[in-house]
């Protein structure tokens, strides 16, 4: 894990370090990527409910009920995967063709 952080109740929680990816139309409203910081033991699911907790096009976008795609390590991923520090994942929409 990437590191340690002290919530208020004085207990040590190590935590790690995210690579977000957003893709198609998540990265024209939400930008190429970003890092966060999670705690050890996070899973997509757990990822997805920090972004849609900051509000704004985060909690739009990224809302539960939106159908949306998820890779970890450039493999596809379900929720209920667990992260790992240093991981990379991406967010995209779903694929349509003709």
């Amino acid at each position: 894990p990437r590191g340690v952080s002290a919530p208020s109740d004085g207990r040590a929680v190590l935590t790690m370090l995210i690579q977000l990816r957003y893709f198609a139309s998540l990265r024209e409203a939400l930008g190429y990527g970003e890092t966060i910081e999670l705690p050890s033991g996070a899973t997509v699911a757990s990822a997805r409910d920090v972004l849609i907790a900051r509000g704004g096009a985060h909690a739009q976008l990224l809302a539960r009920g939106r159908a949306l795609r998820c890779a970890l390590d450039r493999q596809m991923a379900d929720e209920h995967q667990a992260l790992h520090d240093a991981a990379e994942l991406a967010f995209f929409p779903p694929v349509t063709g003709g």
